[in-house]
């Protein structure tokens, strides 16, 4: 039999692959045809954070002008924020340190550890972006209600390898009139309505979610009037500063709102791949042992990477959760826990504290 017959046959047998797969493929395929050889030195690329890093919070708030960024929730809590998961070239392999496992390559001399296989982030996003479209859940709670979010939080100790576990639900009014419940890292608090002249971003309220764009670039210029209190401009005229303070609002938006109106996150997804400087680094593992691709950004100006890691299922593109880093100087001595973010569940419920 001649080889053509057996590829035909093949091709019989192995279902064509969907468009976002195509997307990725050609994607890994000229990008490695400028690959390096194998001898020679890799070069480093950031997918998170080392201690020292740029500390980050998803927090902001005003009473009039400009958002101007602030802590939310208790200070004691949300200020121990730092910077997030290391991730590297090395020889060949990713080291994702932290929430995600290491992988290292064998010791020389031994067989060469397989190329990784490149990707962009913008292709990363696009497709998360599908997948979300296509099994998000259309809400539509009543300004009386409350959106309940389950989230399982690990955290590791650097120094002690000790890890452990907090379930943390929080209750949110939909139209922010009403006290809720929020919870970190195991501890709770009620949280107070806002003021009549104050405003956070991202916003509390499902009305004001809702007026947000879920077109990618018109989120990109909401994001930047919101943070900034710049002109309105075109995209292309975003000044090179302004776009650390987009991707801290678009980031802030993914993590601290984890239940958003139709079509919000898939628009945040996409207008964060348009965000300069943000990679995504592949051959990579949640806690849970998943295949994953880290998505993180490097700020030009302070030349640190930034505190938020998203992670994505490296064949589905469903959205797998988040990984940073926090500090503590709690009994007066310095400790880092790596962490990661998995939303358990969520629904609409009609009163604080109550559990679907």
């Amino acid at each position: 039999m001649d080889d053509m017959t057996l590829l035909r046959r093949m091709r019989a047998e192995i279902p064509r692959p969907d468009s976002q797969g195509l997307a990725a493929g050609r994607e890994r395929m000229l990008a490695g045809i400028g690959q390096r050889p194998d001898d020679a030195p890799a070069r480093s690329r950031g997918a998170g954070g080392g201690v020292g890093g740029r500390k980050r919070d998803a927090g902001a708030a005003v009473s009039t002008g400009p958002l101007r960024p602030r802590l939310l929730g208790r200070p004691v809590v949300r200020a121990v924020l730092a910077t997030a998961v290391v991730a590297a070239v090395v020889g060949g392999a990713v080291v994702v340190v932290g929430a995600i496992r290491e992988e290292r390559p064998a010791a020389a001399p031994g067989p060469v550890s397989p190329r990784l296989r490149p990707v962009s982030a913008a292709t990363v996003l696009k497709a998360a972006a599908a997948t979300e479209r296509r099994h998000e859940k259309r809400l539509a709670p009543r300004d009386d209600q409350f959106i309940y979010t389950k989230e399982v939080v690990r955290e590791t100790e650097t120094t002690t390898g000790r890890t452990r576990t907090f379930v943390d639900e929080n209750w949110r009014s939909v139209d922010g009139s009403q006290r809720g419940w929020t919870m970190e890292v195991g501890k709770g608090w009620w949280s107070q309505p806002l003021k009549p002249n104050e405003s956070i971003w991202p916003p509390a309220r499902w009305q004001e979610l809702k007026k947000l764009p879920t077109d990618p670039a018109g989120l990109v210029l909401t994001v930047r009037k919101q943070l900034t209190g710049g002109r309105p401009a075109p995209i292309a005229d975003i000044r090179a500063q302004d776009w650390p303070t987009i991707e801290f609002g678009l980031v802030g938006l993914l993590h601290r709102t984890p239940v958003m109106p139709p079509g919000l996150r898939a628009a945040a997804f996409e207008a964060l791949g348009m965000v300069p400087g943000v990679t995504a680094t592949t051959g990579v593992t949640d806690t849970e042992g998943r295949a994953g691709i880290a998505i993180a950004y490097q700020d030009p100006f302070h030349q640190l990477p930034t505190s938020d890691v998203l992670i994505f299922a490296d064949n589905t593109y469903d959205f797998l959760g988040y990984a940073d880093t926090r500090t503590s100087d709690s009994g007066g001595k310095r400790k880092t826990y790596k962490r990661t973010f998995t939303l358990e569940s969520h629904a609409i419920v009609d009163k604080v504290k109550q559990r679907p």
